[in-house]
């Protein structure tokens, strides 16, 4: 299955029943600065604020939609452009996710497609663990992306087990929980009864690997209009 040609797709039909010509409707993807993108929360190890990924922001007719990645810079250019260019690389895929994200938010089809910021990300994770809990009881764990309020509230109620992309926190104990290579993921999945994973696999391209029969919950901004289109579990309590 080719995730980003169903996503491609869909997204053209948006643009031919609104009948929104490339040559007036452009968007605009930009790099936001830590605090743009997340403010002054109390804890600083974030990877928005130790400088590992940004957010892009997209914005269309005033509706903005976010997107992280690691390879993020400043796009301009007309829906028909980022429809149809090669999603070859996390840059290109960020400006596709952004945009699909600004423009389901002006349809009114997807909500919370801008990060939450300040002492939102404790409470998120707080909320986390009361929704596993009442959904799912008191399943294994597998966490695909290391979120350390996720991880700290998640070590507390659950048997967990995470890995990262980030060669600087693979190998470290956080929250008492080492954290592992991506070679880990398939045996950390299969092993456990439910996955929690970051929505920026649909940026670093890695989303098919989690759109399995096993349950999945993917988290935050980045996914918001591709889980509403491909009909993913997807939590994310506080994004506005």
């Amino acid at each position: 299955m080719d995730v980003y040609q169903i996503l491609r797709q869909r997204f053209l039909e948006m643009i031919d029943k609104n009948t929104w010509g490339p040559e007036t409707i452009r968007v605009t993807a930009k790099s936001l600065t830590p605090e743009e993108a997340i403010g002054n929360p109390e804890d600083k190890d974030y990877p928005l604020l130790k400088g590992k990924e940004r957010i892009m922001e997209a914005e269309f007719r005033g509706a903005l939609g976010h997107a992280f990645t690691d390879m993020y810079g400043d796009f301009s250019g007309s829906l028909s452009e980022v429809t149809t260019m090669p999603l070859k690389n996390n840059f290109r895929r960020a400006v596709f996710a952004s945009s699909l994200n600004a423009v389901m938010r002006y349809l009114g089809m997807v909500d919370a497609t801008i990060h939450c910021k300040d002492q939102a990300p404790p409470r998120c994770a707080l909320d986390l663990v009361s929704y596993i809990r009442r959904q799912f009881g008191h399943p294994r764990i597998a966490m695909v992306g290391f979120q350390p309020r996720m991880v700290e509230a998640l070590s507390r109620e659950f048997d967990i087990r995470v890995t990262d992309m980030d060669p600087d926190n693979i190998g470290l104990a956080k929250s008492g929980i080492v954290i592992g290579d991506p070679q880990e993921t398939p045996e950390n999945v299969a092993w456990g009864d439910l996955s929690v994973v970051t929505g920026t696999t649909v940026t670093n391209g890695t989303v098919i690997d989690f759109l399995i029969e096993k349950t999945t919950i993917f988290y935050g901004v980045t996914i918001a209009g591709a889980a509403t289109l491909l009909n993913l579990n997807r939590f994310c309590p506080f994004g506005s």
